[in-house]
């Protein structure tokens, strides 16, 4: 963090086919080892299983899922007086995201299906329709911050 001025932020280009920033921020998160034309293939897949799987607009599906898995609050450790505690403390907007979406990442990579493409569709459409393990770990990170709600004022 420097001292003397605020950093400007990068702004991402979109994606060549969707035209969609989050699509872009999605496929750089997804990308290992600097192969971006492989997570994009795999993302364009996952968006053609979608298609065929529920007959609808797969972009919107996709930002709905990354919407329902953003975190609000989130638990931060503070040593005051030689002892820690979990701090709840609200998350920027671009942190939100870029936490929903690595997520989405980590678990779809976690999941037992085939390959990436159908994994990570199926995390997809578990986290639009609100249910799979990218939500469980919101809504634990949820109740971690209203578990320790009674140290929210060591918050500075």
């Amino acid at each position: 963090m420097p001292r003397r001025r605020e950093v400007p932020q990068r702004v991402t280009m979109p994606d060549p086919l969707y035209e969609n920033r989050l699509v872009s921020k999605f496929i750089n998160a997804m990308m290992r080892d600097g192969k971006k034309s492989t997570a994009e293939l795999l993302l364009y897949d996952a968006f053609d299983f979608i298609k065929d799987k529920t007959k609808d607009d797969p972009l919107k599906i996709f930002e709905q899922a990354v919407e329902n898995v953003r975190p609000m609050i989130e638990v931060k450790s503070r040593r005051v007086g030689g002892s820690t505690y979990q701090v709840p403390s609200e998350i920027r907007p671009s942190r939100r995201t870029a936490l929903g979406i690595r997520w989405i990442i980590t678990h779809a990579r976690s999941r037992s299906e085939k390959n990436m493409s159908t994994k990570l569709a199926g995390e997809l459409l578990d986290a639009a329709q609100n249910k799979g393990t990218s939500i469980k770990k919101k809504e634990d990170t949820h109740k971690m911050a209203e578990a320790n709600k009674a140290f929210a004022h060591f918050r500075w």
